[in-house]
């Protein structure tokens, strides 16, 4: 993002700050008084500015985790010390903390034995034949209760144990969270500043290739295409996540970025599956504005029949974490599947919205819901 020069002129003067507090607010989620306080602390240059709120905010956000992680370190070894137990822990593995055994932070437990039940139910028969994914916009924006929703989001991924990961709207506090605790997983990012997507392999079953960002040249708000070439199961998969250009206002450059999305699509290898899923933004009218889909590519939650239940991921009617005073229920995170050009091709199976109960802490994991989906190979 490049420095903003200010006009002599007073009304210019205005005006442009203006802009820019609008801009910072967008893209920190904060208010225009916030947003002014940074931006006339660094000279009105947004990109200092942003840098600044989010080393203000976000450095210290999970310091009562840490803290408390290392008191249970300490206690459990006084514990040990005390009993004359002899530890297994090995000293190097102290500070990873694989959290693949433990359970959703969550206030409805009757919810949770179903969760696990349905898991169940889905993993039990050809496992080593399914594809698994879950794609979520975690809201790293959003710093309230964030170690809280953070945990909660580990014990959703302990709980399904999928394949890939597709996360948008991260922030480099969470991340680095997230990289101590799902130590089973191999993180590609698709930036290491302010707020970005990243994708998560599981190292058991995903071999990873490389990886490539592709920039969107006009987004104003600091979007990519993220794309992992990767193995599963011998097959060649491409995958792709991408956080597109929010705001009803912004739907020219929103499907601009679908452009080179589905671009991606057309010039992947026949060989290849290539999976997208992200937080799309997208209204349906744009899709058809763009085209539609290309030939072989299929939108998976109509490909499933269109059900009703996983219609909506952002929903202010049942999620009140961003106490909208407003309803609003949108499709915005969608998952676009085209198979490889061979037998048998990769079909989608089963598709579930996630997240949807409240963690102790009163809130959600995010003002999205989680999509779990699986594939058959």
């Amino acid at each position: 993002m490049s420095n903003t020069v200010m006009s002599d002129n007073s009304e210019d003067l205005e005006t442009t700050r203006t802009s820019l507090c609008e801009q910072f607010a967008m893209l920190s989620g904060s208010d225009s008084a916030v947003a002014q306080c940074y931006l006339a602390e660094n000279d009105w240059d947004v990109e200092r500015a942003l840098n600044s709120f989010f080393e203000a905010n976000m450095d210290a956000v999970f310091d009562v985790e840490d803290e408390e992680t290392n008191e249970n370190v300490a206690r459990s070894k006084r514990k040990r010390v005390n009993s004359g137990t002899k530890s297994t822990v090995q000293k190097d593995k102290v500070d990873c903390i694989d959290l693949t055994s433990e359970e959703p932070s969550c206030s409805n437990s009757k919810n949770s034995v179903e969760n696990k039940t349905e898991k169940a139910v889905l993993t039990s028969d050809s496992e080593d034949a399914k594809l698994s994914i879950i794609s979520w916009n975690v809201d790293g924006l959003d710093t309230l209760n964030i170690s809280d929703r953070a945990r909660g989001l580990c014990s959703y991924l302990a709980l399904y144990t999928p394949d890939v990961v597709f996360l948008q709207e991260l922030i480099p506090c969470y991340i680095q969270y997230l990289k101590k605790r799902a130590v089973s997983y191999l993180f590609v990012e698709g930036s290491d500043d302010q707020y970005f997507t990243a994708i998560m392999l599981k190292r058991s079953s995903i071999k990873f290739v490389e990886s490539e960002i592709i920039p969107y040249p006009t987004t104003q708000m600091l979007r990519n295409l993220l794309l992992a070439q990767v193995t599963f199961s011998g097959q060649k998969l491409y995958l792709m996540t991408s956080h597109l250009e929010s705001c009803k206002n912004q739907a020219q450059e929103r499907m601009k970025q679908l452009r080179v999305v589905l671009q991606k699509f057309k010039e992947a290898p026949e060989d290849a599956t290539v999976i997208f899923a992200g937080d799309t933004n997208l209204r349906d009218t744009e899709v058809i504005h763009v085209g539609g889909l290309p030939a072989g590519v299929c939108d998976v939650w109509e490909q499933l029949g269109k059900q009703e239940h996983c219609r909506y991921t952002w929903d202010t009617k049942a999620n009140s974490n961003k106490q909208a005073p407003y309803v609003s229920r949108c499709r915005f995170d969608r998952i676009f599947l085209r198979s490889a050009n061979r037998h048998p091709r990769v079909t989608p199976e089963h598709m579930a919205l996630i997240g949807m109960d409240k963690l102790d802490c009163g809130r959600y994991i995010s003002d999205h819901w989680g999509i779990y989906c699986t594939f058959n190979l």
